[in-house]
């Protein structure tokens, strides 16, 4: 560990820098804008005329799922790393 650094201060930026990283993923793979990022995770499934429209495509849940442990895995490897500093 850095001990020239708060270390308090270290864990929190690595561990806030987590949800900005995953939403520049998913806009830049779903080419979504950071309004629609956030207008997606508002929407919900529903029921019109009989059919359910979804809120995500297939696709896009694929796409999110295997960016969240993209982002996850890179984090794992952060957290180790810092640890062996």
């Amino acid at each position: 560990m850095n001990t020239s650094v708060n270390t308090l201060l270290q864990i929190h930026t690595m561990f806030s820098k987590l949800p900005i990283t995953f939403r520049e993923r998913v806009c830049e793979e779903c080419n979504w804008s950071f309004p629609t990022f956030y207008r997606k995770m508002r929407i919900r499934d529903e029921e019109r005329d009989g059919k359910v429209v979804l809120a995500l495509s297939n696709a896009e849940k694929t796409t999110i799922l295997q960016l969240m442990n993209e982002v996850v895995a890179q984090a794992d490897n952060d957290i180790k790393e810092f640890m062996h500093q």
